[in-house]
């Protein structure tokens, strides 16, 4: 067995070059360990005389605190040159210029939405706000619209589970704010309800969420002659021109009688001459208007829907309404 003087120099002059800490504990086991030479030196304290047993014992325990000494040194050596290598590695330049915050802008969908909201407030209009998962009542049979309408079609509407009786659905059109908003409120009626709507449709002119906006205006005798001249004077406000030309062409919806759908023409620009459907609209249907709990025989009036992303593109020149949904910074720089 070694001397303590000589398994000390020799711990110092191996522990004091290693630069790994993994070597470094393998190399401790050799001096320190439970099969290590200081550790037989203890094992062989039981065999020397009582007398000499605490001089030894001091001995072994300086030797072992030598050793740690250098252990602990090394160990604090290794940590330190790896945090500064890190450090380094991980260094940040502040010379470099900063990264300025961009400002953000409303989308051109949002942009729509509140240019509609003031220009139809300006003429008196109320704005009402309303859920979008609806009860088959206020979507369908409310607005005239029977069992067997294609609408109701698990193809063409988006159904939700339910434990209600009645079956709840991702409204299909912002027209169950109509019956609402006139249950709540008393003639006359006038009100915009603008808002998300969802259908099983998409491609470049169709998104399964999209955004329209309902108008109704109910009263002792509201004509079709007040649709066209309300509806006219938005289009002019909204597009800023009085250069455009308006139709109703005869349709038919379940909800109103008679129906008409609202195309509009520009007198110059890209799209000069060509007629555009823009809304659909009508007289509301007696029917509809008993669902609001009004007398048809003593209120008449009329209500339209529009969706605001074709109001978009036509205002901004888009051709696919994909655009407005696929969050590319390029397009949507353009309106911040």
């Amino acid at each position: 067995m070694r001397s303590l003087a000589e398994i000390v120099l020799e711990a110092e002059s191996t522990l004091s070059v290693i630069d790994d800490l993994a070597l470094l504990e393998q190399a401790k086991a050799k001096y320190l360990g439970k099969t290590g030479e200081l550790t037989e030196h203890m094992k062989g304290l039981g065999k020397v005389s009582a007398e000499d047993r605490p001089r030894l014992g001091q001995e072994i325990n300086l030797a072992k605190e030598k050793i740690e000494s250098v252990l602990n040194a090394q160990r604090d050596s290794i940590q330190q040159r790896k945090l500064a290598s890190k450090l380094a590695e991980e260094a940040i330049d502040v010379t470099l210029p900063g990264r300025g915050r961009s400002r953000g802008g409303i989308h051109p969908v949002i942009r729509t939405w509140q240019r509609v909201e003031e220009i139809f407030r300006s003429i008196g209009f109320d704005v009402a706000d309303g859920p979008e998962i609806e009860t088959d009542w206020f979507n369908f049979t409310a607005l005239n619209q029977p069992d067997n309408h294609p609408a109701r079609s698990m193809h063409d509407t988006f159904y939700v589970e339910s434990e209600s009786e009645e079956p709840l659905l991702l409204r299909t059109h912002t027209s169950p704010m109509q019956v609402r908003y006139a249950r709540m409120h008393k003639p006359p009626i006038k009100v915009i309800a603008p808002g998300k709507t969802y259908r099983v449709d998409s491609d470049a002119t169709h998104s399964p969420m999209f955004h329209q906006v309902e108008g109704l205006w109910i009263a002792d005798n509201i004509s079709f002659a007040d649709l066209k001249g309300v509806y006219t004077d938005f289009l002019r406000q909204f597009f800023e021109t009085d250069d455009l030309e308006v139709r109703f062409r005869p349709s038919f919806f379940p909800f109103t009688e008679p129906s008409a759908e609202i195309d509009m023409r520009f007198g110059s620009g890209p799209l000069k001459g060509r007629w555009l459907e823009i809304s659909g609209s009508g007289q509301v249907h007696p029917t509809v208007v008993r669902n609001y709990g009004l007398d048809p025989e003593q209120y008449i009036g009329f209500a339209f829907g529009s969706g605001l992303e074709r109001l978009t593109m036509l205002r901004y020149g888009i051709g696919d309404l994909r655009l407005f949904y696929e969050g590319d910074l390029r397009f949507l720089k353009q309106f911040a």
